[in-house]
């Protein structure tokens, strides 16, 4: 491959996955019933005291 070739990849498929990706993430973290699970995570440091 060369480096035209590998840029042209980026540009297109590789930009679609990232936002792709990083839409889902939004989606994970706001979907409903994930305000309990985050809360018990954020609860975990606490635990030993």
């Amino acid at each position: 491959m060369t480096y035209n070739l590998m840029r042209e990849f980026a540009d297109s498929w590789g930009l679609l996955a990232m936002a792709l990706f990083f839409v889902g993430c939004i989606a994970f973290a706001l979907r409903p019933g994930g305000k309990t699970q985050a809360n018990e995570a954020a609860q975990i440091p606490l635990k030993d005291d």
